[in-house]
């Protein structure tokens, strides 16, 4: 949960856990965009404007969530979040939230495939940044770009007969 979307719950002394993001860009708007929309006193952030370096300050300290640009210079949102999902299969590193940012929805097929948790299509606007981040570094998924699926009908079984 990310400070500023949802009040993390309080631990058993009444204090407030911090949570901490990796934003990885090299684009500084962005930096400005996300840390406005979700900064508050109880969230911390760690910038990488390189995309190599993000599986290292991973390694450093567990993020409750990351969020990737999907152009970061040398190694984009979709090699990183690659990355961390094979270092993830092979140990080396925790299941960490990954919620990417899109430049269109051409992009969204590559960002499945990924492995990221969730991503959002640029422009983006702080109450849908504040609600995928929640959604994402809750456990849950945040999916913009995809048709709703509507829920198949399910018939209900025939009751069985009860033989007297």
């Amino acid at each position: 949960m990310i400070g500023g979307a949802v009040r993390p719950p309080t631990t058993q002394t009444g204090s407030v856990p911090v949570v901490h993001v990796i934003l990885a860009t090299d684009a500084d708007w962005l930096v400005d965009e996300v840390v406005a929309a979700l900064g508050g006193p109880d969230t911390t952030f760690t910038h990488c404007r390189d995309g190599r370096a993000v599986a290292g300050v991973v390694k450093g300290r567990t993020p409750d969530l990351v969020i990737l640009d999907l152009q970061i210079g040398t190694m984009g949102g979709i090699a990183v979040t690659m990355d961390l999902r094979l270092d993830e299969s092979g140990g080396t590193l925790p299941h960490v939230p990954i919620l990417m940012l899109l430049d269109r929805e051409a992009d969204i097929h590559m960002a499945r495939r990924s492995g990221a948790d969730g991503w959002l299509i640029k422009p983006l606007d702080a109450l849908r940044l504040r609600r995928a981040s929640r959604a994402v570094a809750g456990g849950g998924c945040y999916a913009e770009g995809l048709p709703p699926v509507d829920e198949p009908e399910v018939a209900a079984e025939p009751e069985a007969e009860v033989a007297l």
